[in-house]
């Protein structure tokens, strides 16, 4: 779905239109398949067309303005819609989610549903009951009999998020927020005793909202919880914890994970009895764990933040999209050895294909502008077809039960022969360069082994150690040698190294050496730094006559500066020494130097006036008086 278009399109191995389909003329805002992939809707902003999904042969046509969203039951049998809440004429309450009947079109019921996160009823897999939380109260509907209204319902207070397991025999997970003090909770209920007590609760702290996956079979169930603030400042986007329970009631822990940082994603396996968790600060580590949270397999530490089982569970997926490379990495779960890695940069949406052997990954608006388009990726690594798209918004597979597809035989199947769009895409892509960049070194750094602190975890570096945000951890310099210190700092003495890495100047905690001064020289105290800029106002003369009087200036103000520093403030005060000047010369010597120099002057002047450049009058009247120089020249002389 892209903004001016609809379409459907073949899988493998054509990759053609859909022969029969005739797209519509305007912005569709939405579609959907039903889970068993038998039908097909959309929505535009007058209709919602409802098709034969094999075929494309149009079903219904409900005549419905301003749908936004819409969705099927699991069987097929409903379609639910939901638009924008107005304010009626009358004062009534807008019932903006509504159930039709997806064989005749005949609405069913109505509600009204404010928020559009989770405004969909959850129905069980047979259809026989449906369920919708309304301010914290559980309404159960019987769906063959939505006209009789709620059948059950049970009151939850302070309840925010309600689940229905997946199998025969449903489960309620509902959720509890932390409140005033009061600890967050979840509990489960069995759909047929809802009234009853609770089969399975665990109340605990930080947690104000959650996220809840049940396994395939319905029996457990995994809760994410987050905190809206993280009270260490360790992470901007709170503190996370997960928790797995058993819809029976005989097991509930919480999920323990050895790496400090935030869980980035979690998924079951289709065989309901394992389950990944990607979690911890960049390069995030992957765990495999059974259904009793015992370690199955550890994945390292890379950069991801996604994990997908395909439909048949033989295949993992692993992948860092959205801040991170989009570096997609395969394993075989039977092995547990790479597959193949897949290069998919600025990837927003990635789903296996129903018959586990592609991958689709599509870059869609409005997370991304620019490069629209779907890619089509086999399970060994090469890209199988390319369809780009201008500003695509929605991009999904047709749904085909598990049951109906080829299974995985002993070895992963071989990859097809690509179309002719990957070829066409391969020649107008921009070149890749051969050889990466890398990161920026200062001509210094530059041959030399990358210091440990600035490495990633996974290539080899030191683990990260999160700050509260008050002080910055120490930079350790372990391959530093004495030819690479910093700037200033003297060569060891004798191999001390001081808290910061660097080497220290017998014992002296890594001062830097004054130039100048001998080695074991200490610093001015505080009194001595007070009496500087007075020094600096004495002339030269009372500089010799404290000399000249043999009084030590700390014995007078009572202070522990040493003399090495007092010689060091009379160097600097003093005028420098003009290179070649001796103090020794007599008077007739320095005026003969002075006359050398005048008439070395006047002979560049010359060569001035012989290569026919222009002289001022002064230049004229120095040249006049050479004669007179030379002649008082000769007098010294003599």
């Amino acid at each position: 779905r892209a903004q001016k278009s609809l379409g459907l399109v073949n899988g493998t191995p054509d990759y053609d239109l859909l022969p029969g389909f005739v797209g519509p003329d305007v912005p569709a805002r939405a579609f959907h398949y039903s889970a068993d992939g038998r039908l097909f809707a959309y929505a535009l902003p007058t209709v919602v067309r409802i098709y034969q999904a094999e075929g494309a042969q149009l079903l219904q046509e409900l005549l419905l303005p301003n749908i936004i969203d819409l969705r099927f039951s699991p069987r097929g049998t409903y379609l639910s819609t939901w638009e924008r809440p107005v304010k009626l004429e009358d004062g009534a309450q807008h019932k903006n989610h509504r159930i039709f009947s997806a064989s005749t079109g005949e609405e069913l019921v109505a509600f009204s549903q404010k928020s559009q996160d989770g405004w969909d009823v959850q129905y069980t897999i047979s259809e026989s009951h449906a369920i919708r939380l309304v301010s914290g109260e559980i309404q159960v509907f019987r769906p063959a009999e939505w006209s009789k209204g709620i059948s059950d319902k049970l009151k939850v207070e302070g309840a925010t998020s309600v689940a229905l397991s997946p199998g025969l025999n449903p489960s309620v997970a509902v959720f509890v927020a932390e409140k005033k003090g009061a600890p967050a909770s979840i509990k489960i209920y069995g759909l047929l005793t809802l009234s009853g007590a609770p089969t399975c609760s665990k109340s605990f702290f930080k947690a104000h909202r959650c996220q809840i996956k049940w396994n395939t079979l319905g029996t457990q169930v995994l809760v994410l919880t987050q905190t809206e603030v993280d009270n260490t400042n360790k992470s901007y986007y709170g503190e996370t914890g997960m928790y797995l329970l058993s819809a029976a009631g005989n097991f509930d822990c919480r999920v323990t994970l050895d790496k400090e940082g935030p869980i980035h994603d979690f998924e079951w396996s289709p065989n309901s009895k394992e389950f990944g968790v990607v979690y911890g600060y960049m390069p995030a580590k992957t765990m495999l764990f059974d259904q009793r949270v015992r370690t199955l397999h550890d994945f390292g530490a890379f950069p991801h933040n996604t994990i997908s089982f395909n439909p048949q569970g033989r295949l993992v997926l692993l992948a860092g999209f959205g801040n991170l490379a989009g570096k997609v990495d395969v394993f075989d779960r039977r092995t547990l050895r790479k597959v193949c890695t897949i290069d998919a940069p600025n990837t927003s949406y990635c789903e296996w294909a129903p018959d586990g052997r592609t991958i689709l990954t599509a870059t869609l608006s409005p997370r991304l502008r620019v490069d629209n388009g779907v890619k089509i990726w086999h399970c060994t690594g090469p890209l199988l077809h390319v369809q780009p798209g201008e500003e695509l918004y929605q991009v999904a597979w047709r749904p085909t039960p598990v049951d109906s597809t080829p299974p995985f035989g002993q070895h992963i199947p071989n990859a097809p022969a690509p179309s002719p769009s990957v070829l066409h895409h391969a020649a107008i892509a921009k070149p890749t360069p051969t050889k990466p960049a890398g990161a920026y070194r200062p001509p210094g750094a530059r041959g030399l082994a990358t210091p440990s602190i600035f490495k990633r975890e996974d290539e080899g570096g030191a683990a990260r150690v999160p700050t509260n945000g008050t002080s910055t951890p120490p930079r350790v310099y372990n391959n530093r040698s004495p030819h690479h210190l910093p700037p200033g700092a003297a060569p060891p003495a004798n191999g001390q190294v001081n808290g910061n890495g660097y080497h220290s100047h017998n014992g002296h905690g890594g001062r830097r050496q004054v130039p100048g001064a001998p080695p074991n020289a200490g610093s001015p105290g505080p009194d001595g730094e007070k009496k500087g800029p007075a020094r600096k106002r004495k002339g030269k003369k009372d500089i010799a006559a404290e000399e000249g009087s043999g009084v030590d200036s700390r014995q007078v103000s009572g202070t522990n500066t040493p003399v090495v520093q007092q010689d060091l403030v009379v160097e600097t005060l003093l005028s420098p020494v003009t290179p070649g000047l001796d103090s020794s010369l007599d008077p007739a010597a320095k005026k003969a130097r002075n006359l050398n120099k005048k008439l070395k002057a006047i002979e560049e002047l010359k060569e001035k006036a012989k290569r026919g450049e222009r002289l001022e009058a002064t230049q004229l009247r120095k040249i006049e008086g050479e004669a007179e120089i030379r002649a008082e020249l000769a007098a010294l002389e003599s």
